[in-house]
């Protein structure tokens, strides 16, 4: 199966976290059409066993290239380290580009010492992220933090809350002030970024959403897949949970991803 350089942009996350993501594809690539499904009545995909993870990004995945994906974009570190491989064998003819924790960028980064990774338990516990630090943690320390709960707080749609900041203090509280980085391991902590920096104070972060949508325009280059210039980019956002307010919820977390007022 081929793609068409006219079809969208599929992105899917197991809720609203991918929409981190998609701010920055949509600013990489603002001539492209996406269409973006959180899986919101299944999230979040950390706490679920592996086979689950695979099947219900294997159902996304299908609906989204039967209607014409050009391309997919696993907006979830834990659906990547999961599915990625095996979609890719399943759709061979289409890129699918994935999310990881930006330990790379982070090890790179003057201030290296000691690194806090955050992320899901199972995005933590799988392969892909141990393949990850092997590769480049060798120069620092990383210290790993599975934030159980957390997607499940920041899914509620209110990201100031302070059931929020209570489970970021118990979570990170411990090392404000002894690491020199955060990474965000979990596409939707980036829409708690200013309460994780009220919590650890001067310290960098680093997530994967800038890599994956250079990543994405790459791919798409060497395929013959970019959108031209003349055409106008679009975002369509839906939801497993298809209801007017969830959709609204949606449209807020995006526009507060993207810089804007919610």
């Amino acid at each position: 199966m081929g793609a068409e350089r006219d079809g969208f942009i599929g992105a899917f996350d197991s809720g609203v976290g991918g929409l981190t993501i998609l701010s920055r594809l949509v600013a990489e690539l603002p001539h492209e059409r996406f269409v973006f499904f959180g899986d919101s009545a299944h999230a979040p995909y950390g706490d679920k066993p592996p086979e689950e993870i695979l099947a219900l990004s294997r159902r996304t995945a299908a609906s989204l290239v039967d209607e014409g994906a050009k391309a997919l974009v696993i907006a979830c570190n834990t659906a990547t380290s999961v599915a990625a491989p095996t979609l890719r064998e399943v759709y061979p003819g289409i890129p699918i580009i994935g999310v990881e924790p930006a330990l790379k960028p982070a090890t790179l980064a003057p201030r290296h010492r000691r690194i806090l990774v955050m992320a899901t338990a199972a995005t933590l516990r799988l392969g892909k992220f141990q393949r990850l630090e092997d590769r480049w943690g060798t120069d620092s320390e990383v210290i790993e933090v599975p934030c159980v709960g957390l997607a499940d707080l920041i899914e509620k749609g209110d990201p100031g809350s302070p059931q929020i900041r209570g489970l970021l203090e118990r979570y990170l509280g411990p090392w404000r002030g002894k690491v020199d980085s955060v990474v965000l391991g979990c596409t939707h902590y980036p829409l708690v970024r200013d309460q994780i920096l009220e919590v650890m104070g001067d310290v960098a972060l680093f997530d994967g959403g800038e890599g994956t949508a250079r990543e994405t325009r790459r791919r798409l280059g060497a395929a013959g897949l970019l959108a031209p210039d003349s055409q106008a980019g679009s975002v369509e956002l839906r939801s497993s949970i298809d209801t007017p307010g969830e959709l609204a919820l949606y449209r807020r977390l995006f526009d507060l991803a993207r810089g804007s007022e919610p």
